[in-house]
């Protein structure tokens, strides 16, 4: 299932004193509520980037493209005081990881404009642009050189040697004989949202910054690498792979490695066992900063910030015991410490380490921050976003933070007098005494004199963290007299590796009493209507939707999205080998722990209506996994309904398909739901069934 990370597309970023915040709406007016329209209306700000000279923001602007159902970026620019913003690339494309060259003249980018994602440079004098790459393999990672006169990047190489060798004969004239047999032999033959991968490796490749022409391909073997990094001289490229006799078993067990852009000789640079990764060389040239762990065989393990010498010698832990795995990181100019985002307790800010140690908070406050960068003045874009406020360009010091200039509000049009739920946070103790943290959404009218509708809403992962961020699912439920509870139970991140460990080869399991323990403090408020409590969640959140109604009939009605529902046949059809881990043992070793921890084995138990939903090409998790949790409910004679989205991966990639899973949700929740009389609270006579087209 696919892992919420800090940060990316569709995903969710994310004290003891209660927090309150919200619009409180005026009685005597009517009002403004967030709309369905409005999802197709919103855009979102993504990979800010930073002049050298701190001047400029370069952003993409990405917006629904309503014709072809489909989401197109621009890249933007806008002077650091946010005075001039203007368009730089126009048009249905998508446009991306724009990236500053040194002496701020260019920038480089990705780009689909002929058609396939391609390497790209702009002159910002004169905005002419230059295709550089003609890859069959999307370019990806890019990175300057320290002289502006080379890029590096990663690519896709095929391998095209055959397994076995066999001959057909010859095909008569006009003969229309089906597409030949694919061979695999590899551990990972598909991946959710590329489909059926071909055979071969991620090379990194180094190409003139301005011809283009064949690039120079600085990796080999049948390995795959990622992250390129120049050092201060130009004259090496740091990277992580794992360059090792059968990689594809050795679960993520990565090292960092240097390789000589003369010799193309290739050195590992660290050796324990356990991932090691993200290089990020000083600006003086002498230290390489990089992320990993020691392997402990945890189901999930939160990363730490190490740091050696350029050669690979002195290595130390310079950042660990994080409450969650630093992200965005980055050197300060005068290579005295480290820079990083790291997601706590729903919040996301940025730290700063310096070489002696230990790290420190910079900023604080009630939202998340991504997209960090920074030049050498220390002047920091990032995008904000907290409870009403979709992600905003903003600028500050990182010398002196605390103040956030607001540059670029995409979504203030769209969101102009809109009222919206107040959210405040929970916290209360699970049955065995942890002590769990969520946020409760009020509806966007509220009175506190009515009972209203409650939706436990369950994030994936389970390895993920729900944040302050605004949530447009969340708040336009709230618009619909919805209160909308979403929880961190244990497993999650942001609250370190204890927590992490919370669910350890036992999940569903403890998270489940999590969970039910935060829709009782919700209730403990007072204006949850007891006999209204919906529950839905996908992927990871799916799993658990699905766990909840096998074991409890406290629920109205639930959606179980893209779930697993048999791990016994999940971990051999999903789209990687690393689910084996979640278990102590094999499934032909163990069955029964298997199907203990699948919620097939308490379909028997469910009473509560349950609509499942997937995508038909999701690759994370099966649609087998949906079908055969429906046809199990249908067999049962349950109220049920299966929703399939076509040409869906595990995330929807269409706009369209996205908002459909909200206008479905709501159906379904409107279809079983208690209609009462406000002012006596009883039951109304039940109304027909909801349209569900």
């Amino acid at each position: 299932m696919k892992k919420i990370a800090v940060p990316i597309i569709l995903i969710l970023v994310l004290a003891f004193a209660p927090l309150v915040s919200g619009v409180q709406p005026n009685r005597n007016n009517r009002l403004k509520l967030l709309g369905d329209e409005t999802f197709m209306e919103m855009e979102s700000i993504r990979s800010p980037s930073v002049s050298p000279d701190g001047q400029s923001i370069i952003f993409s602007r990405t917006r629904v493209d309503m014709v072809n159902d489909r989401f197109a970026s621009p890249l933007w620019i806008t002077d650091i005081d946010g005075r001039r913003i203007r368009e730089l690339t126009t048009g249905n494309r998508r446009d991306s990881s724009p990236v500053w060259s040194p002496d701020g003249s260019k920038i480089a980018f990705l780009s689909d404009r002929d058609g396939t994602s391609q390497l790209h440079v702009m002159w910002l004098d004169t905005r002419e642009i230059a295709q550089l790459t003609h890859l069959e393999s999307a370019p990806g990672e890019i990175a300057w050189s320290p002289d502006g006169k080379r890029l590096a990047f990663t690519s896709f190489v095929r391998d095209e040697k055959p397994l076995l060798s066999v001959k057909l004969p010859e095909r008569p004239r006009g003969a229309k004989w089906a597409d030949p047999a694919v061979l695999i032999d590899r551990l990972s033959w598909r991946s959710d949202g590329r489909g059926p991968l071909p055979k071969g490796h991620a090379h990194i490749f180094v190409i003139d910054a301005v011809l283009g022409g064949t690039p120079l391909r600085v990796t080999s073997g049948d390995y795959s690498h990622s992250g390129p990094e120049w050092s201060a001289d130009g004259r090496t490229i740091y990277f992580s792979a794992i360059r090792k006799p059968d990689a594809e078993y050795l679960n993520g067990d990565s090292e960092i490695y240097a390789v000589d852009l003369d010799t193309l000789e290739i050195r590992a640079l660290t050796e324990r066992k356990g991932p090691d990764r993200t290089p990020h060389v000083s600006p003086d040239g002498r230290w390489v900063a990089y992320t990993g762990y020691d392997e402990q065989n945890f189901t999930s393990h939160l990363s730490s910030l190490y740091l050696m010498d350029a050669y690979g010698g002195n290595k130390r832990l310079l950042a660990g015991s994080l409450p969650n795995s630093p992200q965005n990181v980055f050197w300060a100019p005068d290579s005295s410490g480290l820079y990083f985002l790291l997601a706590e307790r729903g919040e996301c800010n940025v730290h700063f380490v310096s070489l002696a140690g230990p790290s420190k908070r910079l900023t604080s406050g009630v939202h998340v921050l991504s997209g960090l960068t920074a030049a050498e003045s220390g002047r920091a874009a990032a995008i904000l976003s907290s409870f009403h406020q979709p992600g905003a360009l903003v600028t500050f010091d990182l010398n002196r933070p605390g103040t956030y200039q607001t540059l670029v509000d995409v979504n203030a049009d769209v969101l102009s007098g809109v009222a919206f739920g107040g959210v405040e946070e929970l916290r209360f103790r699970s049955a065995d005494g942890w002590e769990i943290q969520g946020w409760l959404i009020k509806p966007a009218d509220f009175d506190p004199a009515k009972k209203y509708p409650l939706l436990l809403w369950i994030h994936g992962g389970p390895w993920a963290m729900y944040s302050v961020a605004f949530n447009w699912e969340w708040q336009n439920f709230a618009a619909q007299g919805y209160a909308v509870l979403y929880i961190n139970p244990r497993g999650s991140t942001g609250y370190g590796q204890d927590f992490v460990n919370g669910i350890q080869h036992s999940y569903p399991g403890k998270d489940f009493d999590d969970l039910m323990a935060g829709v009782d403090a919700a209730l403990a408020k007072g204006f949850i209507d007891p006999d209204n409590l919906f529950v839905c969640g996908g992927s990871g959140g799916g799993v658990l939707t699905a766990w909840i109604v096998g074991h409890t009939d406290r629920f109205r009605a639930a959606v179980s999205m893209r779930p697993v529902i048999n791990w016994h046949s999940f971990v051999g059809t999903t789209d990687g080998p690393m689910w084996y881990r979640q278990f102590r043992k094999f499934p032909w070793e163990d069955p029964l722990e298997y199907a203990a921890r699948s919620p097939l084995h308490y379909v028997a138990n469910v009473t509560t209506p349950t609509m499942v939903m997937t995508g038909e090409a999701d690759l994370r998790t099966p649609i087998s996994q949906s079908e055969e949790y429906y046809r199990a409910l249908k067999m049962l004679k349950k109220d049920t309904l299966l929703v399939r989205m076509p040409e869906e991966y595990h995330g929807w990639r269409r706009p369209s398909h996205r908002l459909l899973q909200q206008l479905y949700l709501r159906a379904w929740f409107e279809k079983h739901r208690v209609k009462k009389d406000a002012s006596a609270g009883s039951p109304l006579p039940s109304p027909g069934p909801a349209e569900l087209n």
